[in-house]
């Protein structure tokens, strides 16, 4: 391999680590520097290449460096060739507005200018800025810019936002769910998270009776419990179902000591993981849609009650219905693998560590990067009273009486 590198390698080298340290630039001082003949620091190293190669790539550097841009610097050392001292090129140097102009016609893929604007937009503001807060500042569009420099100033201007929820506060141009996707950089950017300080808004579940008996007493079938409120569930559960669409919990039929709970979704595991009444049921249950996000919430709901509970309240073992490779075969007829939207659903590379063996192959063959027959079943497809049978047989639960 030729240890020469000539201008266009070199231009290419700089384009490289512009493109890898950009930001580190911007934020503190930064050159760029690319070795041009690494290991050819004698006559004889120069021997052994080839006087005519050695000549050649001289005559090169030579032209391209009278077109050299403000910013760039071509560093020469000395090497004795045939008893004739001369200095030859060894290091071509380039701060970032040199490197930028070093590009010419093809600029790198980052907008430097835009970067260099936000990062002082976001000093002005008060923000930490480092190499990695401006890369995802940078990948923000515009209008989201302007909300993060805001909510900066605002928490600036406001060191206690117990006030208010994480919906209500009042940042200008914020929406409500803004946080949801932008939390975590406005954290990094200000060295608080807001999302930990706001007033916590109470956990509220909506839960179906499906009792026999406590249905022959004529009282409501269909309830709601708030974390916090005085309000009394009718009766205390043998067993807790936990299911993810809301028809299958309106309609669920009669199960004896047992109340029907809606998961609401991915924040299955947050909302339920601390009810009291759910961790003092003698089987907590869980029955999804078999799919990515299905055994998603499945695991992370595993999880999170094989710990005991902030206030004290025993771990609890968390089985599934309905959702191994065996109910995967038996209810395929029913997949599918496009979105309500008609898009293909994408597959999930996501580690569930909390699925079981059937679980996991069943996971395994919807989320699969490879092909596959079927990506969701969606629980509503699956009769209620094949739930049913497959509760009391997992539970060995009786049937009403």
């Amino acid at each position: 391999m030729n240890p020469l590198v000539t201008p266009e390698e070199a231009v290419a080298a700089v384009r490289g680590k512009l493109e890898q340290k950009w930001a580190e630039a911007i934020c503190g001082e930064m050159v760029f520097s690319v070795r041009l003949r690494p290991g050819v620091r004698t006559g004889k190293a120069v021997e052994q290449l080839g006087y005519a190669s050695w000549h050649a790539w001289h005559m090169r550097w030579r032209d391209f460096a009278d077109r050299l841009p403000a910013g760039v610097e071509l560093v020469r050392d000395a090497v004795s060739i045939r008893g004739v001292t001369g200095r030859f090129p060894t290091v071509l140097r380039a701060g970032l507005d040199g490197a930028v102009a070093l590009l010419g016609a093809e600029p790198p893929a980052v907008d430097v200018s835009r970067a260099r604007a936000l990062a002082s937009s976001l000093r002005t503001a008060g923000a930490i800025l480092t190499p990695a807060t401006l890369r995802a500042v940078s990948a923000l569009r515009t209008g989201d810019v302007q909300v993060l420099i805001n909510a900066v100033t605002w928490l600036r201007r406001h060191p206690d936002a117990g006030d208010w929820t994480l919906r209500q506060l009042p940042v200008p141009g914020m929406h409500t769910k803004w946080l949801d996707t932008h939390g975590a950089l406005l954290r990094d950017v200000t060295g608080r998270d807001v999302r930990d300080e706001v007033r916590p808004r109470p956990a509220v579940i909506h839960l179906t009776y499906v009792d026999p008996r406590h249905a022959a007493s004529g009282r409501r079938r269909h309830d709601a419990w708030t974390t916090g409120d005085v309000h009394d569930i009718a009766y205390p559960p043998r067993v807790v179902l936990v299911v993810e669409n809301r028809d299958s919990r309106l309609w669920f039929p009669p199960v004896s000591d047992t109340i029907v709970v809606e998961g609401g979704g991915k924040a299955a595991a947050a909302l339920l993981g601390n009810v009291p009444w759910i961790r003092s049921a003698d089987y907590v249950v869980y029955w999804g849609d078999m799919d990515a996000d299905g055994y998603t919430i499945l695991d992370h709901f595993r999880a999170t009650l094989a710990v005991p509970a902030p206030d004290g309240a025993p771990a609890r073992d968390v089985s599934s219905i309905l959702m191994d490779a065996a109910d995967l075969h038996r209810y395929a007829a029913h997949g599918v693998n496009h979105d309500k939207a008609g898009r293909p659903i994408k597959p999930s590379a996501e580690v569930l560590p909390h699925l079981t063996e059937g679980e996991a192959v069943a996971y395994g063959t919807i989320a699969t990067a490879g092909p596959t027959p079927l990506r969701r079943i969606e629980q509503e497809a699956i009769p209620l009273a094949d739930a049913v049978a497959r509760l009391r047989q997992t539970l060995n639960v009786a049937g009403p009486g």
